[in-house]
């Protein structure tokens, strides 16, 4: 991720309990913010088919919040106090995005869901071999991720004219995205200590943020989109 190796065995060193708990904090509010917005981002659906579906990734993601707290009960850490540090930024995050019908609720919901995949399996690897393997298979992108490209797709081609909206919301989406995570990785100690123990902090968080956004700009790409 364009980060020292020097940097990343002093990462090592650091308290991977704390850096874990962190990440896990995090994905866990994520979780558990997604679950709410998309069970309230259902009723812009055209169809009750579609609201059911949207209702069943957000259950897919009270699925994965329950996994990340069950995880961090193991670890000894009470998820409540893992997840309230990060609660003011994701919230005022989502009320800065608010979607304006149902196909921004799924641009949203795909934009979303695929940076912050990148973001937590990048952080993992400062981690532990359990924990990244655990983070790797939480984050990574599955069917609902499928799900939500199909609808974004099917919306497209019924109505090409959505083309030039969708694109420029999903620019301000990576935009508040991008700029989410670099504030998760300053203010917090998930990637903080460990780039500042390696060089330059902001410049790795700047480098990690940059090929975020050249990920989520093939994604945008594959859908038809300009990034």
């Amino acid at each position: 991720m364009g980060i020292s190796a020097d940097a990343a065995a002093s990462a090592g060193r650091l308290s991977t309990g704390q850096l874990a708990g962190e990440l896990l904090g995090a994905m866990a509010y994520g979780e558990l913010s997604a679950f709410g917005r998309l069970s309230l981002d259902s009723r812009y659906a055209p169809t009750l088919h579609d609201r059911a579906v949207l209702a069943k990734i957000a259950v897919g993601a009270y699925g994965n919040f329950a996994l990340l707290s069950d995880r961090l009960k193991e670890m000894g850490v009470d998820p409540e106090d893992a997840m309230l540090p990060f609660q003011r930024s994701f919230d005022h995050f989502h009320q800065r995005t608010k979607p304006g019908d149902w196909f921004e609720s799924l641009m949203k919901a795909y934009v979303i869901d695929t940076v912050s995949s990148d973001f937590y399996k990048a952080v993992s690897t400062f981690l532990d071999p359990t924990t990244q393997h655990f983070v790797e298979r939480v984050a990574s992108p599955d069917q609902a991720t499928e799900v939500l490209r199909v609808l974004l797709r099917r919306a497209l081609a019924d109505d090409p004219r959505l083309a030039s909206r969708l694109a420029l919301w999903g620019r301000r989406l990576v935009g508040e995205a991008l700029t989410q995570a670099q504030r998760v990785g300053m203010d917090h100690s998930l990637l903080g200590p460990a780039l500042k123990s390696g060089g330059d902090a902001r410049a790795a968080v700047k480098t990690l943020t940059t090929e975020l956004a050249g990920k989520h700009a093939r994604r945008m790409t594959g859908l038809g989109l300009t990034a």
